[in-house]
């Protein structure tokens, strides 16, 4: 299996929530994260979205990073 990049996986969760999943071949989670991302859009004029979309952005990028350094390892078997 190749090698995951863990900085290049956040900064794809940074600027696109989930595209650090599917580069990691966790496509399960990509969809999750898109969809939240999609629902905290559409909610924030109402300013609850700010509540959904901004933990899971954060998430998004921090557990991109940190899967791509598990997936190295070999703690989790991806796709």
């Amino acid at each position: 299996m190749k090698d995951k990049n863990p900085g290049l996986a956040g900064v794809f969760s940074f600027f696109i929530p989930g595209l650090g999943q599917i580069y990691n071949g966790e496509f399960g989670k990509a969809i999750g994260f898109i969809i939240a991302s999609i629902i905290g859009g559409l909610l924030t004029p109402i300013f609850i979205g700010f509540l959904i979309i901004l933990p899971a952005w954060a998430w998004g990028v921090v557990d991109a990073y940190y899967s791509a350094e598990k997936i190295n390892e070999g703690e989790i078997v991806a796709d």
